[in-house]
């Protein structure tokens, strides 16, 4: 037969059992602190409500409703059925439309970066303001097809459209 040695277990001192605890306490805020410097800070979008059917393209013009705020919560600009190029705005909207579908409605953070940066816009935007959106995509179209729908129209003696509101006349 085998013997098993005993070895006796020493006790443990009163005031190692709360350097222990204090120990694992300062590791997990540590930890968080390195998750939280870390963290991502780019265009974030949020759906509200889903939305159906495809997504906008840079070659594409919108008609949104929107809101925007910037951090403290100011609105500094909105509208209702808002129609402009898809490439005509900020990056970070650009990108955020992007990733919408027709009828849904979003919300976007901008990080200034995105945004207008260091610039500002006027006496609205402070230089580097991150900002947040509500959007809700009404629909889209291209600038193609807004061109040959205008064609028609006038055409139809219906007359010509104004162009979108925020569009840049071609060949500028």
């Amino acid at each position: 037969m085998t013997e098993i040695t005993r070895v006796p277990l020493q006790p443990i001192g009163k005031g190692i059992l709360s350097k222990l605890w204090i120990g694992i306490a300062i590791a997990v805020l540590l930890a968080a602190g390195a998750a939280w410097a870390t963290r991502y800070q780019g265009l974030e979008v949020t759906t509200l409500s889903e939305g159906t059917g495809g997504s906008p393209t840079m070659e594409d013009v919108v008609n949104v409703n929107y809101e925007g705020r910037l951090a403290d919560g100011t609105v500094f600009d909105s509208a209702e059925g808002a129609i402009f190029p898809v490439s005509g705005v900020v990056p970070g909207f650009g990108q955020a439309l992007q990733q919408m579908k027709r009828g849904g409605r979003y919300e976007v953070f901008i990080p200034s970066d995105l945004a207008y940066g260091a610039q500002g816009a006027g006496d609205r935007i402070p230089p580097n303001a991150d900002l947040t959106f509500t959007v809700e995509l009404i629909d889209f179209r291209s600038e193609a097809e807004l061109r040959a729908i205008q064609q028609q129209m006038q055409q139809m003696g219906l007359g010509g459209m104004a162009p979108p509101q925020g569009a840049v006349p071609a060949g500028e």
